[in-house]
């Protein structure tokens, strides 16, 4: 361990010389306070931000961290995320920015957003804690600027630090607030199978987000907090924050109906991000959903490697087969059945699915259609036929948002119906509307059970190796993640809320490889890598330290891997 005055002596002695002369700098420096480990420097100040791996150690005297902190998963997680936002807000107060060519100057983490989430940017044990961020050496074009660098290392640096892990600076209230709401949700959440329900939603919840682009509240003057129909109201009393009411939605299909812009799709995002933990403050911090709840929808153009869509779509013209069914562009309808099957192939117990987003000929043929086009001439058995059968053959429910698609009335078990804002408990009106309608559509389940083939992947196909013979897994956009040869667009994967866990993503999908041998199958290959995420922690998807990880579920992963153009499968007999 080298003395901090070291570093200063080595950055004079290099002073504008060529940007490479700062990999001298690579070392453990002895910093009052903590400890500096510079692991590896970009060799070019345009190099994106994951190429350097900066770290430092406090000990924990130093830390106001509460007893027992590493004794629960959950509190581990909500201290160590609740550290990653004080170092993040510490550099944007401290930093100052960009001064120079490409990242020159910027002191940064991956900014958190609103869950609560693992993340690879702070770890922690029984001797210290680490953060681990990314510094942007100084330069003017390729030559180095020593004055800038040592004032980020000798002032801003030592200051983030104190800001940020120091305990005169942490605020134990808002840690201990930080930790308790964590508690409550994973408790809650904990609690919805035994009380036979998949998502509750909290009295008083703000569920209106700030923008289409931003998931941050809206402002509490401008939103309609939310209050449970009374016939769905359930009561929890929870650890921290005793007895809270909010609305139940039970196992089963749920109809969210209701006019344009009254609060159905709104409701529906947050059932969609019930699977995670909340921040204080957000306003869904008591609105949960089963951990295994997924949000399909159509997303024309996707790629589908062998998937058995037959349960919905059979017969197809030139007797093109469906049980094995593979293109290179899939359209509205195949892509939303495949999707469907590959959440159900790993695990979905609930399934999301917004009209907005989906192919209307998946979901619903209505009389009139049923009239003109026979059915001997339609090879798509809509959903509106199938979402009952998969609900009592593999105990899947689902959550509809419909505005337009009454027909659904005689299939659900609830129907909610949005009336600015506000939700009401329509279940017996829709069922009276439906049972006295003198028109109704004729059922097209073909009554065949549904079909699941399980997939093995070829351990071939999944090559992180680009043009070049170069290892190449990069993200710079949530929704897109450039692997090897190929990209995977995941747009139609909308539970994916940060960048770390497309970053994560990417490299889980080279760790993974060491069980795909041409015999295991899909399910038991992701369920063995999260398993080892549970053990490990997200340091073992890497082979280098990282701190741009956060944690995901093993559905995106599915989804991800789904997605990749250059996937091969062999479906298991």
């Amino acid at each position: 361990m080298q003395n901090i005055y070291v570093l200063k002596s080595k950055l004079k002695s290099i002073d504008n010389k060529d940007y490479g002369a700062y990999q001298s700098l690579k070392g453990e420096y002895d910093c009052p306070g903590f400890m500096l480990f510079i692991d590896q420097i970009p060799k070019d100040p345009y190099a994106p931000p994951h190429t350097g791996i900066y770290r430092v150690q406090v000990e924990y005297d130093y830390v106001n961290a509460p007893p027992g902190i590493i004794d629960s998963k959950t509190k581990e997680v909500a201290f160590r995320d609740f550290l990653a936002r004080n170092f993040f807000k510490a550099t944007a107060k401290i930093s100052k920015g960009r001064r120079g060519t490409g990242y020159s100057g910027i002191i940064t983490l991956d900014e958190p957003g609103q869950a609560i989430l693992e993340r690879s940017s702070v770890i922690i044990n029984s001797k210290f804690i680490e953060v681990r961020f990314f510094l942007g050496l100084p330069a003017s074009g390729r030559r180095i600027n020593s004055e800038v660098a040592e004032k980020m290392f000798f002032v801003e640096l030592p200051e983030i630090v104190k800001l940020a892990l120091f305990k005169e600076n942490i605020n134990m209230d808002s840690l201990k607030q930080h930790m308790k709401t964590a508690e409550d949700a994973e408790f809650l959440r904990s609690q919805l199978g035994s009380l036979g329900l998949v998502s509750f939603i909290a009295d008083g919840a703000i569920l209106p987000r700030e923008s289409g682009t931003s998931d941050k509240p809206l402002d509490q003057k401008l939103a309609v907090s939310f209050h449970s129909p009374e016939s769905l109201q359930v009561e929890i009393e929870f650890p921290h924050t005793g007895k809270i009411r909010g609305m139940g939605i039970p196992k089963g299909i749920t109809l969210i109906a209701g006019g344009g812009y009254h609060g159905k799709s709104t409701l529906l995002d947050a059932i969609e991000l019930g699977i995670y933990n909340h921040i204080p403050g957000d306003g869904r911090e008591k609105c949960v959903s089963d951990p295994q709840t997924i949000k399909v929808r159509s997303y024309s153009g996707r790629y589908v490697e062998k998937v058995d869509i037959s349960t919905f779509i059979k017969n197809l013209p030139l007797e093109k087969d469906t049980t094995a069914f593979s293109t290179e562009n899939a359209s509205g309808s195949t892509s939303q059945a495949a999707s469907i099957l590959e959440a159900i192939e790993v695990g979905a117990k609930v399934l999301l699915m917004d009209e907005d987003t989906c192919a209307t000929n998946f979901m619903i043929r209505d009389q009139k259609m049923q009239k003109l086009v026979h059915k001997e001439d339609e090879p798509i058995t809509t959903f509106i036929d199938k979402a009952k059968q998969l609900f009592s053959e593999r105990d899947i429910s689902s959550i509809l948002v419909l505005g337009g698609a009454g027909d659904y009335f005689d299939v659900s078990d609830k129907v909610i119906q949005m009336i600015k804002y506000v939700p009401e408990d329509v279940t017996e009106k829709a069922q009276e509307i439906s049972r006295l309608s003198p028109a109704k559509r004729a059922s097209e389940d073909e009554e065949y059970s549904i079909n699941l083939k399980e997939r093995i992947p070829v351990p071939e196909s999944i090559d992180p190796y680009n043009y070049y013979g170069k290892k190449s897994i990069y993200a710079s956009e949530v929704y897109r993640l450039n692997f090897g040869k190929t990209i995977i667009d995941l747009t139609d994967v909308e539970q994916l809320v940060e960048l770390s866990q497309t970053k994560a993503i990417g490299q889980a999908l080279v760790y993974l490889k060491k069980y795909i041998d041409g015999k295991t199958p899909l399910k038991e290959i992701i369920d063995l890598l999260m398993i080892d995420l549970e053990k490990e922690g997200l340091d073992i998807i890497s082979e280098k330290i990282s701190g741009h990880f956060a944690k995901f579920r093993g559905l995106e992963l599915a989804f991800a891997i789904n997605r990749l153009r250059s996937l091969r499968t062999v479906q298991k007999k």
